[in-house]
């Protein structure tokens, strides 16, 4: 499933071979939540943004349209016409972030409906069952997801607690591939990673989840409010413990400066909301930087968003045209500027692929890390 065609430093180079085809990695994933990328672009466009997997979200889905209906129509990739890879969250973080009134107990979570207030348990089994309703070809494993910081006690214990839990995930995966009438019976799991920032809980957390031979593993509870600093030595701490033969995933991690530098210590799969939310602001990547297109600046500026950026919204129109339709709240900038993150974050990892392919990964690094981020 996972090859390794070469290294530099610990930057990896690999193709991820899946049912639903074969991904280039390191790669960014573009998060379709409820099977749609917010900013009215739809699966279709994907394929022109250079996007190769798309995840969208266990919670959401499960709450509306519900999965047993997704399922009814043909699975997920039927339902949103995309073809290509398909990641579907577990719905851990969002349980534990938007619903209320939760109780955690050994079989799962109890919680209310962020939408309607209704009553729902969610454990290891039923996010198996809901991630195998919607066919997606890799389901993550039910984590809890916990603060940031939280006491080194709770932590622990909450470690375990997810140990347990991935051996059910585990368990009712090769059940639920086993039935005859499964959506994907190739469907994957990949195990999660946590412990705060606690170097021991993570280690060691990490060589429990290995030992059960997953399809890959993810680093999680990251980018949560922890430093910067404090982000790059957990993930140099763990990945070390991570089999060099299987898929590396970073969750939730989507600055660019941050995705680079995650990729030099060994990552290979990454996903954020951060482009497309900061799109619908008006705030743009470039290769220069990050640019405000509400700043009164922009007004007559008939020069695209980038001048070495060629997605269909650059190719076509400008930074005054751009700022006007945000101006007048018109639905089309919202679109067009979303178009134009996405293709930038997907040609980021396209030009991170040739670089470690060419042995300039640390000529890329030191180049684009200083700019990359920086407001312009």
């Amino acid at each position: 499933m996972f090859q390794l065609l070469k290294k530099q430093g610990e930057a990896r180079r690999g193709t991820f071979t899946t049912v639903h085809g074969t991904v280039q990695t390191p790669a960014f994933m573009n998060v379709g939540t409820a099977a749609a990328i917010k900013g009215g672009i739809s699966s279709y466009d994907l394929v022109d943004l250079k996007c190769q997997v798309e995840l969208c979200n266990t919670y959401h889905l499960h709450i509306r349209p519900g999965d047993k209906l997704i399922k009814e129509l043909g699975g997920l990739h039927h339902f949103m016409g995309w073809n290509g890879p398909i990641l579907t969250d577990s719905g851990g973080f969002q349980v534990f972030s938007l619903a209320s009134l939760r109780k955690i107990q050994e079989e799962g979570v109890y919680f209310s409906s962020h939408v309607d207030g209704k009553r729902i348990f969610m454990g290891p089994e039923e996010s198996m069952q809901i991630q195998s309703n919607l066919g997606s070809t890799i389901a993550m494993a039910f984590d809890e997801c916990i603060e940031n910081p939280s006491p080194y006690e709770y932590t622990k214990h909450s470690c375990d607690r997810t140990v347990r839990w991935l051996h059910r995930c585990k368990a009712e995966m090769e059940r639920l591939n086993s039935l005859s009438d499964t959506i994907n019976p190739n469907q994957m799991l990949f195990g999660i990673n946590q412990g705060c920032i606690y170097e021991d809980l993570r280690v060691q957390h990490m060589k429990e989840i290995v030992e059960l031979d997953l399809d890959g593993y993810a680093i999680g509870g990251l980018a949560v409010g922890e430093t910067k600093e404090e982000m790059y030595h957990i993930i140099s701490t763990v990945t070390p413990y991570m089999p060099l033969e299987k898929p590396r995933y970073l969750m939730g991690v989507g600055k660019p400066t941050n995705i680079i530098e995650a990729v030099s210590r060994g990552v290979d799969l990454f996903d954020c909301v951060m482009p497309s939310r900061n799109a619908r602001h008006g705030h743009l990547n470039t290769w220069n930087g990050v640019i405000n297109l509400n700043n009164a600046k922009y007004e007559k500026d008939d020069t695209p968003i980038d001048e070495h950026c060629d997605c269909p919204t650059c190719r076509h129109f400008s930074k005054a045209y751009l700022r006007h339709l945000f101006k007048s709240k018109e639905m089309l900038s919202n679109r067009l500027a979303v178009m134009h993150n996405l293709y930038f974050y997907n040609t980021l990892m396209e030009k991170i692929r040739e670089a470690i392919d060419t042995d300039t990964f640390d000529t890329f690094k030191e180049k684009y890390v200083p700019i990359l981020d920086r407001r312009i």
